[in-house]
Formats: structure tokens, C-alpha cells, sequence
């Protein structure tokens, strides 16, 4: 209706006007400020009020934060999602413990739903439609929380409706290679449905290769080889373990890209425009739905033909064959086919981000992000609540110090509650699109913890280098739970090390890829980022990820009993991204090390050499432009680290200062390069991007050379090579004049 168009426009309008109210406010320095002691440029890093913050980040209010963010699924625009949002907002406004402000911003964005009313659901029927079994979609109520209006049916969103059947074939992880292996054996694909498990490739990647060779639906399901270490049983499983049960499904959205599928590179507000339906790409482009590996078992275990290879084999108690279609002794008639009904619809749906923000005291248009999605598909206790947890304690602690008036950061802290994660991270993305000039212009750094608690033995820490020696200073001085007396550092550094030439055994620092709210800042926006958790032990399982992850079976007393039963692991957390962020807000000199850079980019050099220089050098092509760019990149990092340290000592002006900061903000920017990756949307860091070759090295380069190794010299495969090497070079040319004294022109 037109009013309501009208009214969508208003809000909107109001939205961004609110937004460029609180954070230009916050960009002008005011003469003086009762609320905002030690003011002078001279403020550093407080010691005193770092160990004070670390004291009072307590464990059990963590756990009564999950109890309620946990208690009721929240899937996105859900009006339990929408009451989470009131909560926060009540938490930022409180008179005691609030920030200086707090707003929401809503987006309207395109999700997928299965329809209440016709599930989806997957059968085994005879040539003529007969009906011999029926899989009932859902998950068995081991707890009392599995069923209700509110739990989401599994599903896999953005799936296309369809009710496909065909013989089933068994397709391992559903890779571009494991089809291709299929068809090499002999078999058939066309017109048939695949059973695949989850793992190796991308939800949505699964059906988009399926489609390619005629497959029309897929299953996919979670082995117990994959995520048990092999229990099946009711027994072995929740709520006996922390095991994934039988009837357990993981739901997921099955978009290949992120954001808005409706309004990509623009935020989603409604004036704004948006595609077609008929345009999106992304998209399943078969049917597909997710199943238990109960259901999975009932499948496979009855199927004909070949045995899988070995590498495909799992843990469902038989001999995995290939098909197509079933044996003639098992529990189906042989000529049996598989029918995949899918239901699911498309909705535009208000989903709102709501951002806390304290007024930075002598830095205040220099920004600290620190972001959490709130939405889950079901309670969602792990993913994302053990998250949201962390962030309340850290904002309540902050906040009550605030209002007090004995602390103010040094640079304005924005606290984040993204909207819609789990459908493609379109809240954090919308809100990059629509800020993209001011954040890139004005953030320090972002902070991510998505999942705060896989589980309890060490943490886990992705992000870009210059992030590294933040985190190792943060993880020195603050205890890891247990009995032991080392530190988080130490405790880590037993779980998961590498060996640096430079500074010998330390923790590994994960890269980030595209799992979490991170994504549009590093990857589009050249914001050095990082994501903190605490994890299980890999030594004692090989689970990809915690075993109730997307089900209905994650909740507050899974978390409880299995994962993190005193909230240590919780507080842990807490205390490490809490000290992270002062560190970054307070320090006078940003605690990022961009010398960092220079092991990353030696080790991408070794590997282009080793993996690459023969290919190249057969097709002339030289690597020696990029070895003395890596050598540019490396002295001049060496050198501005220098220079901090000279000022370090003596009484640096504020513009000195300043100057130093903003060189080591814009680092990761120096490396964006937006046309370096057009078939990769969102994608512009030359150093980040997917790759999907076997060389660990620059990705673009490592693709490129992938795809031309066939091909002759001068043709276009090999110039995108060439290409893809200026590319590098360029911008690790243009990361070393960042570094370089400003006044070198």
C-alpha cells in the first residue's frame, strides 16, 4: 500500500538521519565534559581500570544472560527476535549500567521460511507415486523443547520449492569432484536425487553442483563420523552426551553470498532499489532439505551398486554403496524413487541491527566495533546467545564505569546486535553498505565473538596479523579456567602453535574467511578484524563444529551440562575480547603490529615460488616485481615501527599521534581492491579472498594459475594471470607507501 511506502521511507529516513546525529556528535570534541575524565591527548591505556574491568566481568550473570536470551527460539524477524531487541535496548539505556546512547536500524530483507501449514518432507515411493515411507520433518522432543509453534521446522533456506523425485544416489560431500567421480564410474545423475552429508563444500554449493550434472534434489544429512566420532546410539547422544542425536538436522541457509539477496552493494531500506526475484543469483537452483542421519541411515544403508570409496565411507553401521537406487533385498521395493517435497516461500521481513555506543573522549570519530548476531533458527543457546551473553557482561561493566564517571575511552566504542546472520549475515552487511564511507574512514578495528563457547578447553582466535599482538598481550595477563595456573596464552599455546621465524613458538592465529558478521568489514570494507571463542580439545574429537550446531537441540542446559557447566570458559571470553577492546579504544598508539604483515606476505611469496615459479617461468612470466614488493612492504613496516617507538619515548604532539594511528588503521585498506575479484561479490582484499586452488598463496594469483595451467601461452587465461599478478603487486606497493613517513611524497 502507499502509505505504508511512504511510512518505510519516513522511518528510514529517520534511521539514518539518527545515525549521522549520534556518530557526528560524537566526532566533535566538546571543551569540557563532566563525564569524561582525563581528556587530554595524553591518555593512554589504564592499567588499573583494565584489571578492574577484568574483576568485575562476572560468570554468573553470563550464565543468567544466556537463560534469557536462550529460552524461547528467535529466529530472525521472529516476535521473540524483536523482543531481544527491546532488551537490548533497555540494557543500553539503563540509568546505572547504560552506554551513552542506543538505536536500532531496520532494514527490510528478503528470508525463506518453510510453510507451518505444509511441511517439507521426503519420501520413498513406488513409479506411480505409491507411498512406501514417509520422513517426517522435525526433530524427537528428548527435552520438551524440540516441539512448538515457535521451533522451526528443519528446512534449508532460500531452497526453491519443487517436489522432484528420482533414484537416489549417494554423492559423498556433494563437491564439484564428487559428481564428476560418479559420473566417471558410469552412473547416471540425470533425473536423480542426491544424498549428500554435510562438510567439504558450502550448504548451497551442494545443490548448485548437483544441478550441473542433471541431479533435480538433494538431501543432505550430518554423519556421526563427522561430528560423534562415530556414536549413533540414543544412548551415546543428547541428552546423554553432548552428541548429536539421531534425529538431530542442521539448518542453514543455502545463499551463496551475503547481505540482502535482493539488494546487493545497496543497504535494504525501502526506498532502495531491488532485483527482480527472477534475478538473484545464489540461489539453490534444485530443491534441497536437510535430514537426520536416522532417516540418512534408512537411505543409504538400502542402497545398490558400487561401494563407495574408502574415503567416502562413514559411520552409519554399513557399507555405503553409490546406486542408483535401492537393493533388492532391503527394506524398500528395488524400483523405489525418492521424493523431495519442498515447500518453503519467500518474505520480505523487518530485521533491525541495534548499536550501544559510548562517546570516545579525545578520539571520539575513531570508532571500536565490537558485533554479535542475535537471531538463531532455533533457541540457539550456543549460536549466537553464549555471544550476546559476553557482550551484555562487557557493556554492562563498561557501562556501570561510565555512569560513574571514573572511565571514558580514549576512541568511541560501538557495541552491535546484528539482525539476520544466520540467512546470509544481512544485518552487518546492510550496515557496512550504508555506512561504508564513514566506517572505512573512521574504524579502528573490528572485534567479532559470534559463538563465545564451542567448549571449554582453549581459545580460539581468527582475525588479519596486525590483530596478533593485541590478542597475545590481552591472553598474557588473564588466567585460563581450571586448575592449572596458566595463563590463556600459555593455556592455548599447548592446544594449537606454529613456529614464526620471528618470534619463535606461538599460538596459531586463524585466517578469516566468511563464517560470521567479520565478513563485509575485512573483506569489503579493509577493516582489520578479528573472532574470539573458546573451543573443544581437536586431539579428543574430530567434530567439525560442536554437535548440536543449527538444531533444536541447542540450549541453555546443553550449554550447561555439557559445554561450559561453570561459565569459566564464558568469563574467559569475556575478559579477552573486554581487554581487547580497551586496548584498542584506550591506547594511545593503536596496539596493532603491522610488521605482522610481513611473515604473511614472506609465506605467500615462498609459496608462489615453490607451488607456481616453474608454471610461471614456462610462460615468462616473472615473480621478481612481487619479491621486491614483499622486501618494500617488509622495510617499511620495519621502519614505521621504529618510529612509533621513538615517539613512545618523548612527548609526541597530538598530530603526531594522530598521523602514526591513521597509518596503522589504513593498512588493511591499502590491500582492497574492488576489481580484483569481480565474480566474488563483496570480495575486494587481495590478500583474503577465496581460494580455491591447492597453492597457499595469493589467492587471486594461486586461482588464476589454476585455471590456465592447460592453456597456451598468450592466451586470456594466462593475461588473467598476469593480471592477477599486477594486482598483488600493486597493492602491497601501495600497503608500503601507507606505511612510509606521511610527509614522504
Amino acid at each position: 500500500m502507499h502509505w505504508v511506502k511512504i511510512l518505510g521511507v519516513a522511518v528510514g529516513a529517520a534511521a539514518l538521519l539518527g545515525l549521522g546525529i549520534i556518530l557526528g556528535h560524537f566526532a566533535i570534541p566538546k571543551a569540557s565534559d563532566p563525564l569524561a575524565p582525563n581528556t587530554s591527548d595524553a591518555q593512554d591505556l589504564d592499567l588499573a581500570i583494565l584489571d578492574l574491568v577484568m574483576g568485575q566481568l562476572d560468570a554468573s550473570r553470563i550464565r543468567e544472560n544466556l537463560r534469557e536470551l536462550s529460552k524461547e527460539p528467535h529466529v530472525a524477524s521472529s516476535p521473540r527476535d524483536e523482543a531481544l531487541v527491546r532488551l537490548l535496548l533497555e540494557r543500553w539505556q539503563d540509568t546505572e549500567t547504560g552506554l551513552d546512547a542506543a538505536k536500532t536500524y531496520e532494514y527490510t530483507v528478503l528470508l525463506s521460511f518453510p510453510r507451518q501449514e505444509q511441511p517439507n518432507i521426503v519420501e520413498v515411493v513406488s513409479p506411480s507415486g505409491t507411498v512406501f515411507h514417509s520422513f517426517q520433518p522435525g526433530e524427537k522432543n528428548l527435552t520438551g523443547e524440540q516441539v512448538g509453534p515457535n521451533v522451526l521446522q528443519p528446512y534449508a533456506a532460500y531452497a526453491p520449492p519443487g517436489t522432484p523425485k528420482g533414484l537416489l544416489v549417494y554423492a559423498n560431500r556433494g563437491s564439484e569432484e564428487d559428481f564428476k567421480e560418479l559420473e566417471t564410474r558410469g552412473i547416471k545423475l540425470e533425473g536423480t536425487i542426491a544424498l549428500t552429508r554435510y562438510g567439504g563444500v558450502g550448504r548451497g554449493a551442494k545443490a548448485i553442483n548437483a544441478a550441473k550434472h542433471g541431479v533435480v534434489g538433494v538431501l543432505v544429512y550430518t554423519d556421526p563420523g563427522d561430528i560423534n566420532d562415530g556414536k549413533s546410539l540414543p544412548t551415546e547422544t543428547f541428552p546423554n552426551s553432548w552428541g548429536l542425536p539421531p534425529s538431530g538436522v542442521e539448518r542453514g541457509s543455502y545463499y551463496e553470498y551475503f547481505g540482502d539477496p535482493l539488494t546487493p552493494y545497496l543497504p535494504a531500506r525501502p526506498s532502495t532499489f531491488r532485483l527482480d526475484l527472477n534475478n538473484i543469483s545464489g540461489f539453490p537452483p534444485i530443491p534441497a532439505q536437510p535430514i537426520g542421519f536416522e532417516d540418512a541411515k534408512d537411505l543409504l544403508c538400502n542402497l545398490t551398486g558400487d561401494s563407495a570409496p574408502d574415503s567416502w565411507q562413514g559411520k552409519l553401521g554399513c557399507d555405503y554403496k553409490l546406486g542408483p537406487g535401492f537393493k533388492q533385498d532391503g527394506s524398500f521395493p528395488a524400483d523405489s524413487e525418492v521424493k523431495v517435497s519442498v515447500h518453503n516461500t519467500l518474505e520480505l521481513r523487518p530485521s533491525s541491527n541495534v548499536l550501544g555506543i559510548i562517546q570516545g573522549a579525545v578520539e571520539p570519530d575513531r570508532y571500536v566495533i565490537y558485533g554479535n548476531h542475535r537471531d538463531s533458527w532455533v533457541h540457539g543457546a550456543v549460536d549466537p546467545s553464549s555471544g550476546t551473553a559476553v557482550l551484555l557482561e562487557i557493556s554492562r561493566v563498561l557501562g556501570t564505569l561510565l555512569k560513574k564517571g571514573t572511565w571514558r575511552p580514549r576512541r568511541s566504542i560501538i557495541f552491535a546486535s546484528w539482525g539476520a546472520e544466520e540467512f546470509g549475515l544481512i544485518g552487518s552487511t546492510e550496515f557496512t553498505e550504508e555506512f561504508l564511507s564513514k566506517l572505512q574512514e573512521r574504524t579502528v578495528a573490528y572485534i567479532n565473538v559470534d559463538i563465545s563457547v564451542f567448549a571449554n578447553a582453549t581459545l580460539r582466535a581468527q582475525g588479519t596479523p596486525p590483530v596478533q599482538s593485541v590478542i597475545f598481550s590481552a591472553t598474557k595477563e588473564i588466567s585460563a579456567p581450571g586448575p592449572s595456573s596458566l595463563s590463556i596464552y600459555d593455556n592455548w599455546l599447548r592446544y594449537t602453535n606454529r613456529s614464526s621465524p620471528v618470534y619463535g613458538l606461538v599460538p596459531s592465529l586463524g585466517t578469516l574467511g566468511a563464517g560470521s558478521d567479520y565478513a563485509s568489514f575485512i573483506h569489503f570494507l579493509g577493516i582489520s578484524s578479528m573472532d574470539l571463542a573458546y573451543t573443544y580439545d581437536k586431539g579428543k574429537t574430530s567434530a567439525r563444529i560442536y554437535p548440536t550446531y543449527h538444531t533444536a537441540f541447542d540450549t541453555f542446559d546443553y550449554m550447561e551440562k555439557f559445554l561450559d557447566p561453570g561459565f569459566s570458559s564464558h568469563q574467559a571470553v569475556a575478559r579477552t575480547a573486554g581487554s581487547v577492546l580497551l586496548r584498542l579504544s584506550d591506547s594511545r598508539f593503536l596496539p596493532l603490529n603491522v610488521s605482522d604483515y610481513s611473515e604473511t606476505l614472506h609465506s605467500f611469496l615462498e609459496a608462489a615460488q615453490k607451488d607456481l615459479g616453474t608454471l610461471l617461468e614456462k610462460h615468462n612470466i616473472s615473480l621478481s616485481p612481487l619479491v621486491t614488493a614483499v622486501e618494500k612492504f617488509k622495510t617499511a613496516a620495519a621502519a614505521l615501527v621504529r618510529r612509533i617507538s621513538t615517539l613512545q619515548k618523548n612527548s609526541p604532539n597530538p598530530l603526531q599521534v594522530r598521523m602514526v594511528n591513521d597509518q596503522l588503521m589504513l593498512l588493511e585498506r591499502a590491500f582492497l581492491n574492488p576489481r580484483a575479484f569481480p565474480e566474488n561479490r563483496y570480495y575486494s582484499h587481495v590478500l583474503w579472498a577465496p581460494n580455491t586452488a591447492s597453492a597457499p598463496t595469493f589467492p587471486g594469483l594461486a586461482n588464476a594459475c589454476a585455471r590456465a595451467q592447460d592453456a597456451n601461452s598468450g592466451s586470456e587465461a594466462w593475461a588473467e594471470v598476469q593480471r592477477q599478478l599486477s594486482i598483488v603487486v600493486m597493492a602491497l606497493e601501495g600497503a608500503a607507501a601507507t606505511l612510509e613517513p606521511v610527509d614522504d611524497l
